[in-house]
């Protein structure tokens, strides 16, 4: 048997966790910023935009958004808008390049834009997947579980949306439960619902009970996802939302969902210049509504394998088109969305392992500002993986520290100890390397770092089954923020009030 290595293992309290969690904030990206475009580049592909916009146009399937839109000086052919690109740069000019989205725990606030870096977990699986049970429709149970998951990591800074759909819910109301979840069991900010314009009423009314009317007009207290149906086209139960979280001045998210090859031309440079003409068109109608109104330009985009038909995260191609998008996002001086850990194996193995750092890789090279899908995703993000989640963010904790700048200060280059070190020595003892042992490294508690010996005699466990353990302990530890008790009961009468009055077409 080889030689072991003593392992200490540390048995954090809640209380402890919610401490850590306190103390980790939003990563500063000062790096490099990796492009694949130069600026010639980036304006041969903005002007193909500009060119869909003009010539070929984008579809709006909502009637006030259509009078809107002619109003204020785009062309309207039936459900068909046209865009010259002088009123494109006029209205983009409203939009904030960064903005500050509240949480009601103030020292969760969220920064969106600039040099900053929010993670958020994955949104919108109807399945959830571990260990004992396998792939399983969601419930609600699972959707909180999720929530305390997230509110508990120092890694993720933003609560999301529908992390899972809780398929046991009335779906009529079920998003008045995901709303209350969010804020029940997290005081990090989180995201609104977008399946239909009530819903969206409805979010903002459960805000103004939590913050006051004043307080979220003043600065967001949501962000909600605004998907465009590529190609070229705003159904009316995303344009509904749109105009409710506009006139409400919230967060939006205009996103173009793109897979290569089905929703867009096979090549890059096609699939950049029509997801940035798609999340412009939105950006465009947002200001058009209510100017100064906080957005995001998002983009997601993969391709589909042409043998099969599936989507492939993870593939040399969908890294191009997140690089040249977010550079158009910064040349339109917006806050960009891309990225995630994404994945399209079933189960947290090797496959996802790999697809999912590559995009995530990707991102930070990219500075991109909000990541959403940070952590939990599986199978295309049809599951909600509970091992994926907690190993995904032991690779956002390695982000963190990678983005960290490197220190340049004398106690840095530890001289003292260069000196003192002979030839063939080595550091383990000095008194810099003992200063700083505890904090030198990042170290993760769920990871397997010891001998092979070890790792067998102590079970010889893969990182699924250590993840298994680790997120049943984390549930187990949780301990819910304190919520103000007369806002408890304000937003539950809300809801008991609110769910008999909602049409069972509602969301539909």
């Amino acid at each position: 048997m080889g030689r072991k290595r003593r392992t200490r293992r540390r048995d954090k309290s809640a209380d402890n966790k919610a401490a850590q969690v306190a103390k980790i904030t939003q990563p500063v990206h000062d790096m490099m910023v990796y492009e694949v475009l130069d600026a010639t580049g980036v304006a041969r592909v903005n002007d193909v935009s500009m060119q869909i916009l003009e010539e070929i146009g984008i579809d709006f399937y909502d009637e006030e958004c259509l009078a809107i839109l002619k109003e204020n000086g785009a062309t309207v052919k039936g459900s068909t808008v046209f865009f010259d690109r002088a009123i494109v740069h006029e209205w983009l000019a409203h939009a904030p390049s960064q903005f500050t989205q509240i949480a009601r725990n103030p020292l969760r606030n969220v920064q969106i834009g600039g040099n900053k870096i929010c993670f958020a977990p994955v949104y919108g699986p109807p399945f959830v997947y571990d260990r004992e049970r396998g792939r399983r429709e969601a419930k609600l149970v699972d959707f909180e579980n999720f929530v305390k998951l997230t509110y508990m990591t120092p890694y993720l800074h933003h609560s999301g949306g529908t992390v899972c759909e809780p398929t046991d819910t009335e779906r009529h109301t079920r998003h008045l439960d995901m709303v209350y979840a969010h804020i029940k069991y997290s005081d990090k900010p989180f995201m609104g619902s977008v399946t239909s314009q009530l819903n969206a009423r409805q979010t903002v009314e459960m805000c103004e009970i939590l913050f006051g009317a004043d307080a979220i007009r003043a600065n967001p207290a949501t962000i909600s996802l605004i998907n465009v149906s590529s190609p070229r086209r705003y159904d009316d139960r995303m344009l509904g939302a749109l105009k409710e979280y506009a006139k409400s001045r919230q967060g939006i998210l205009i996103s173009p969902f793109i897979l290569s090859g089905a929703m867009s031309p096979v090549s890059v440079a096609s699939t950049a210049a029509q997801i940035n003409a798609e999340a412009l068109a939105g950006i465009v109608l947002t200001q058009m509504i209510n100017p100064g109104t906080p957005v995001i330009y998002g983009a997601f985009q993969t391709n589909i394998d042409l043998q099969s038909g599936a989507p492939v995260f993870g593939s040399a191609e969908s890294q191009h088109a997140l690089y040249a998008t977010a550079q158009l996002a910064r040349y339109h001086n917006l806050p960009v969305r891309s990225g995630g850990m994404f994945a399209s194996s079933k189960v947290a193995d090797a496959q996802a392992a790999y697809e999912s750092t590559i995009v995530m890789q990707a991102a930070m090279h990219a500075r991109i500002n909000f990541v959403l899908h940070a952590a939990g995703w599986l199978e295309g993000g049809l599951t909600a993986g509970y091992e994926k989640f907690v190993m995904d963010c032991e690779v956002l904790g390695m982000m963190h520290r990678f983005l960290t700048p490197i220190d340049l200060s004398d106690e840095a280059f530890a001289m003292d100890s260069q000196r003192t070190v002979p030839p063939g020595g080595h550091h383990l003892g000095t008194d810099h390397t003992m200063k700083h042992f505890r904090e030198a490294f990042f170290r993760s508690d769920l990871f397997d770092y010891n001998s092979a010996e070890q790792w067998l005699e102590e079970g010889g466990k893969t990182s699924e089954e250590v993840a298994n353990t680790r997120y049943k302990k984390l549930l187990r530890e949780y301990v819910a923020p304190p919520l103000d008790p007369a806002i408890d009961e304000a937003l539950n009468d809300y809801m008991a009030r609110t769910k008999p009055t909602i049409s069972h077409d509602n969301g539909g």
